[in-house]
């Protein structure tokens, strides 16, 4: 497929064989190259390649920086620091998470501009001694690539997700190149238009826990179809997430802050309603919660969400939020 000029192509191979410009290795932050593909990097590139690499850290987790590939093919190693390296190795604190992964990638991409390269390949960052699930990592570096695309300039040609097992390729044959056409094809190029749903029980509100990056806490809701009603997405959305029939639904605010959704621009309405039925964690929702009023600043919301509610509990108090 292509986003503008640019392929975007998925391969179950050696990442050390692939003939491009430059291939994304995930890092520790010191930049020490010990096993995964990092290991494999080394010991066929060369160990000219760590001491490059050390030679230019430590750095910060999610920023990257380039060296030469050695004896490999390609021209470039960029190593993206997706982890820190512990103190201690055994300590076994090397785990990573949403915005490491995305600071990554995002970083490699525009390193990779400022290289002028035309080719790269990206394996899945994260998920090795990281520990970050495949889907997920899949779906964030394609986040970043679709937005790094429709927001610069870009000297790439070619962006590969290279894989090494059938399982990692068959979840990036979804996660990334069948997420990629959903939001190109089906959505077309945006904004993308979202709905959310403010349902009142008792004297909380339903929240769900994501299952998908972004993660975090949020208001129940999500895409428009096409050929639907922003009152029907709505009463969809709420029935799919949480189990619940919507009444009594009145429109409260529609968000347009471009940046609002770190994966793309996102036009989203909100709906306040109460709710027939059960609430029980369903579709995209990992968990479910009836949370009070009060209690909203000790959660960690995904997108705008909190400022949603926030602007929700002044209008509850009689205040004009905008």
């Amino acid at each position: 497929m292509f986003i503008k000029d640019t392929r975007i192509k998925l391969v179950k191979a050696d990442i050390t064989e692939l003939k491009v410009e430059a291939i994304v290795n995930a890092a520790n932050n010191r930049l020490e190259m010990g096993g995964g593909v990092a290991g494999a990097i080394k010991r066929k590139g060369g160990n000219i390649i760590e001491e490059e690499a050390m030679a230019l850290g430590p750095i910060k987790i999610g920023e990257a920086v380039a060296t030469s590939a050695g004896k490999l093919p390609a021209k470039y190693v960029i190593h993206a620091a997706t982890m820190g390296m512990p103190a201690c190795r055994q300590a076994g604190n090397f785990k990573t998470d949403e915005f490491k992964v995305r600071d990554s990638a995002k970083n490699s991409l525009l390193l990779a501009e400022e290289l002028k390269i035309r080719s790269i390949a990206f394996p899945a960052l994260g998920c090795g001694v990281g520990g970050f699930p495949l889907l997920a990592a899949a779906k964030i570096i394609s986040q970043e690539i679709l937005k790094h695309l429709r927001e610069n300039k870009s000297s790439l040609r070619e962006i590969i997700f290279c894989l090494y097992d059938e399982e990692a390729h068959r979840v990036f044959k979804k996660g990334a190149l069948g997420y990629l056409e959903y939001v190109t094809h089906k959505l077309q190029a945006g904004p993308f238009i979202t709905v959310d749903a403010i349902i009142e029980i008792n004297d909380g509100i339903v929240i769900i826990e994501r299952s998908n990056p972004p993660f975090g806490w949020a208001l129940p809701g999500g895409f428009v179809d096409y050929g639907e009603s922003l009152e029907q997405a709505v009463a969809r959305e709420a029935k799919e997430e949480t189990g619940l029939d919507l009444e009594e639904v009145r429109q409260f605010h529609t968000y347009s802050v471009p940046n609002r959704d770190p994966r793309f621009h996102t036009i989203g309405t909100v709906f306040i309603g109460q709710a027939k039925g059960r609430p029980k964690a369903g579709d995209d929702a990992k968990d479910l919660r009836v949370v009070k009023l009060s209690e909203i600043n000790k959660i960690n919301f995904a997108f705008d969400h909190k400022k949603i509610i926030q602007d929700y509990i002044k209008y509850k108090a009689g205040k004009d939020p905008f």
